[in-house]
């Protein structure tokens, strides 16, 4: 076993644990959780920028990272959601002022959209677990919840293994070769056959035990959509890596790279899953 192998597998092992004991426990909790890992794929992401000569607001857009899952959980029985979209506005009109300070030599148009992308793309995009897990039936059915909540992040891992096994078994034809030319056409499909495969035995195995079964055609759904979603996701980031020159988001995660390396997927895939859900009448 290499030693890379080795440092991904001790890395990974208590990220999911403590990735499960997040969305268990919800609340403010997993709000919390979420602020501080979209505050650091937010800091990657003006690390992209800053290689490209562009100087981002840092702390109004740090701020902005640690407030959308904090907002998204206050307001999630809210039904007037004026003071989000004031306190949004206000952020804004801050940033705006910050930007004309530092003059127009600084590039304030360029510098306020990567501050307000960086915002929206690690955090607000993660924020979307939270109307899962805290949907309309999170009371009735708490295990449930946390079930559903672990159905996307449970087709994102297997078809991640299964598209990289696919790949390497099969190889074949690049998918995005000037993108990601690691990956594969064989095991994009692999990566897809094996997500909706999860999909389907999630429902039996876990949501049937808790009272909270999908159809075998909506797991089905959400399996094919997720995959589609999960392996955009991967080839988006790869972008902007490709755009900045690096390899990897950052040396945070050893043996995975940054945060935006793990979670590049999951950008996609929980906002897709949470209208899927609200679709299915779930979230």
């Amino acid at each position: 076993m290499s030693r890379n192998l080795v440092l991904r597998i001790a890395v990974a092992v208590p990220a999911i644990a403590g990735a499960v004991a997040a969305l268990w426990v919800g609340a403010w909790v997993l709000a919390a959780a979420l602020a501080v890992l979209g505050m650091l794929g937010t800091r990657e992401i003006y690390d992209f920028a800053r290689k490209q000569g562009i100087e981002p607001l840092e702390w109004i857009g740090y701020l902005a990272a640690a407030a959308c899952p904090l907002a998204a959980y206050w307001a999630k029985d809210v039904s007037d959601w004026e003071p989000v979209v004031y306190a949004g506005a206000l952020w804004l009109l801050v940033a705006l002022v910050v930007a004309a300070a530092r003059g127009p030599a600084q590039r304030p148009l360029t510098a306020v959209a990567v501050t307000v992308f960086g915002g929206l793309y690690s955090s607000a995009l993660l924020s979307f677990v939270i109307a899962i897990r805290h949907g309309p039936h999170a009371d009735a059915h708490p295990r449930g919840s946390v079930a559903l909540a672990l159905l996307p992040l449970v087709i994102t891992w297997v078809g991640d293994t299964c598209a990289m096994a696919a790949g390497q078994l099969v190889g074949g034809p690049k998918l995005a070769p000037v993108l990601s030319p690691q990956k594969t056409w064989a095991g994009a499909i692999g990566g897809v056959g094996g997500a909706v495969v999860a999909a389907l035995a999630f429902g039996p195995l876990v949501l049937d035990r808790v009272a909270f079964g999908l159809p075998q055609w909506q797991l089905m759904v959400v399996g094919l959509v997720t995959a589609v979603a999960a392996q955009l996701g991967d080839v988006t980031e790869s972008l902007f890596k490709r755009e900045a020159g690096v390899k990897d988001s950052s040396s945070l995660l050893p043996g995975h790279g940054g945060v935006l390396d793990r979670l590049d997927s999951l950008y996609f895939v929980l906002p897709v899953a949470a209208g899927l859900f609200r679709l299915f009448g779930l979230a």
